[in-house]
């Protein structure tokens, strides 16, 4: 599988060759982010910690609220580290710092361990330093406190020249259950493909930043076993693609080519693969049901997608509905209703007197809050919560917000590794 990378330095992202020449500036991180953010999870590098030049931490903090971001550069104690997962980074990945006592002191699945090798040799304090231990025995010593490494090849990294796989797969062998992501000259979808074939995962920069790869072929990479629709796909065959919502709520099922996907990633759209008109088809081109697209997955076996898509208009299904499957009432079909009701004002509306009147909302919770505080019974505390989740809603939806940005949020505060202490605040902080 594909990791974007964005390197930073002085609040730009940057390409710099073995660590050290700058060969081109990448723009704005936050743009970058958006552009990559599509395939996963993105590697963020502090080059100007890791340096020890200064830091893009502010940057680093919104760059992890937008978008799954694996964090490195410059953790080396371990209360940075903890830093950096209460900020809501998913893994971080410590280079010099790497110990057994170090990431034994952290959670194993989040910590990655960089493992830099100059022609087989570990390099640290930003490759400019070579210790004389081997790359294997680094991974071995680490492999049970460590739950990823990531591998670079230091001669290769910045020069898109080429890439060692017998040395990558030495290091999947010796991590064992630790997944092994590799970077360093990685140019080619061929090349991403072999990776994850041995098990590794690949991580680029240069190779996106200068157009030689283009983001839609290294997601498309690693599929296989398609399936065989008439020649569907200008006879690559076709892959069931899985479309769902925010929530993970199953929309429908559609078929996609490596064409269509690739048009998708591209244009952030839901653009699939019709199999009645061998054709590629937008979704919503004629009824204005259009989606934007957030992620794509592949499945464990590389042979089906998902889609997570924001949906728009009536839904996905061409009987205008939501989905093609019956659903329940959940959470966000009440935040689509809210939002509604803050478009286009109904007369008599509660929710839209709510919306309008912040002090009216600001009493409502503070009544309904009391309420459900001194609730006892399950009956009672059912209905108070209902009417707090509601209110929430209302003041979400007001606030500009939405209820994947109150999830979200929840999200990264479930991966902190420090939890504050639950007290009441005082009248007066109130």
């Amino acid at each position: 599988m594909i990791v974007p990378s964005i390197d930073l330095m002085q609040g730009r992202a940057v390409q710099l060759r073995r660590g050290r020449d700058l060969v081109l500036d990448g723009g704005d991180p936050l743009a970058r982010l958006e552009q990559f953010a599509v395939a996963g999870e993105v590697a963020v590098v502090d080059l100007d910690a890791a340096l020890g030049k200064g830091s893009n931490a502010g940057l680093i903090r919104e760059m992890v609220r937008r978008a799954p971001c694996r964090v490195g550069g410059g953790i080396r104690d371990l209360d940075t580290a903890r830093a950096w997962l209460d900020a809501g980074a998913t893994r971080i990945v410590v280079g010099t710092a790497a110990s057994p006592d170090f990431c034994g002191a952290l959670p194993r699945d989040r910590v990655i361990a960089a493992v830099d090798a100059d022609r087989g040799q570990v390099v640290v304090e930003g490759w400019r330093t070579a210790t004389g231990a081997s790359v294997l025995d680094r991974i071995r010593a680490l492999a049970p406190v460590a739950g990823g490494f990531l591998f670079t090849q230091v001669e290769n990294e910045g020069a898109m020249g080429g890439f060692d796989f017998q040395a990558v797969a030495a290091a999947v062998r010796a991590a064992g259950d630790a997944r092994v992501t590799a970077a360093g000259g990685i140019t080619t979808a061929t090349e991403i493909a072999e990776l994850d074939r041995i098990g590794a995962d690949a991580q680029v920069g240069m190779a996106l930043y200068t157009g030689r790869l283009s983001l839609g072929d290294a997601v498309a990479a690693p599929l296989a076993k398609p399936v065989d629709s008439q020649g569907g796909g200008g006879g690559g065959g076709v892959w069931p693609t899985v479309v769902c919502d925010e929530w993970g709520h199953t929309l429908g099922l559609v078929w996609s080519t490596r064409e269509s996907l690739a048009r998708a990633i591209a244009e952030r759209r839901g653009i699939y693969w019709s199999r009645s008109r061998q054709a590629l088809w937008e979704k919503g081109a004629t009824s204005g049901n259009t989606q934007a697209l957030v992620r794509v997955d592949l499945d464990c076996d590389r042979d089906a997608l998902r889609f997570t898509v924001r949906q728009c208009g009536a839904g996905f299904c061409h009987l205008e509905r939501r989905s093609c499957w019956p659903s329940g009432f959940d959470l966000d079909d009440l935040a689509r209703t809210i939002s509604e009701r803050a478009a286009r004002p109904e007369p008599g509306s509660g929710t839209a007197k709510l919306l309008a009147d912040p002090g009216l909302l600001a009493a409502k919770l503070r009544e309904e809050a009391e309420e459900l505080g001194r609730a006892r019974e399950r009956a009672e505390v059912v209905h108070e919560t209902a009417d707090v989740l509601y209110l929430a809603l209302v003041a979400v939806v007001r606030g500009g917000g939405t209820l994947a940005d109150v999830v979200a949020e929840l999200s990264r505060r479930r991966g902190a590794v420090t939890r504050r202490p639950m007290v009441a605040k005082s009248e007066t902080a109130r």
